[in-house]
Order: structure tokens, then C-alpha cells, then sequence
């Protein structure tokens, strides 16, 4: 059993590092990294989970969507901006990889139409 423990532990970290990582690189998703972190924190160790869903992070980004209740309209519009940004930045450099160009403009447009439609807009805190 402390072997699924520590399992849970290395994945959890790793979920959290790339959805760090996701923050700053256009091609790496965020959000389900930050939610993959917080599935195996609360499996593996009460006290990271507690850590973790106590970070502002996961109470800016995560906390109403894990709750059923989706995003407000605020951090779905920062996280479209934030993606758009970056993703710009990225096609911008691309200018000469035509392939490069398509992936990137697919997953920007990928994030897009998930954060508008799939995701539920919290209008109680607003």
C-alpha cells in the first residue's frame, strides 16, 4: 500500500510540474496537469492534498470547477488570453513551419471552444 502511496506522490508532483510548466509553454495544457496533481494528492497524502487545495491557485482555478459548479467568467477569459497570448508568441516564432503553425492554431482553437463551451460558467461569484 505505501508503494500506490508514493506512486501517487511522483505522479501527483510530476502533474503539478508540468502544469507549470504548461503555464508558460503554448503547446503544454495547464488545467488537466493541475487536475491530475489534485486526483493523486488527495490519494496519496491528506497533508499534500490539504497543502495543495489551499494554494491559491487551486482556489483561483480549480477549486468551483472540481466542485461541479465550473469557472467564473473571469478566469475562464484570463486562462483564453493567457493560451491566446502565448500561443501567439509561439506562431509568431513559427513563421517559417507551416506544420508548426497548424498545430498550434488547432490546439489554440482546441482551448478555445473547450473554456466557451465546455466548461460551465460560475455566474454566483460575480
Amino acid at each position: 500500500m505505501k508503494m500506490k502511496k508514493m506512486l501517487y506522490v511522483l505522479v501527483g508532483c510530476i502533474g503539478l510540474a508540468l502544469g507549470a510548466i504548461g503555464a508558460v509553454l503554448p503547446f503544454l495544457p495547464t488545467f488537466p496537469f493541475l487536475m491530475l496533481a489534485a486526483y493523486c494528492f488527495a490519494r496519496s497524502s491528506e497533508k499534500l492534498h490539504n497543502w495543495f487545495v489551499g494554494t491559491k491557485l487551486y482556489k483561483d482555478n480549480l477549486e468551483d470547477f472540481v466542485a461541479g459548479k465550473g469557472m467564473t467568467r473571469k478566469v475562464k477569459i484570463r486562462i483564453m488570453v493567457t493560451v491566446t497570448i502565448l500561443m501567439a508568441i509561439g506562431f509568431i516564432m513559427m513563421r517559417e513551419v507551416l506544420v508548426g503553425r497548424i498545430v498550434l492554431g488547432s490546439v489554440w482553437l482546441f482551448h478555445m471552444v473547450y473554456f466557451l463551451f465546455g466548461v460551465k460558467t460560475n455566474t454566483d461569484k460575480e
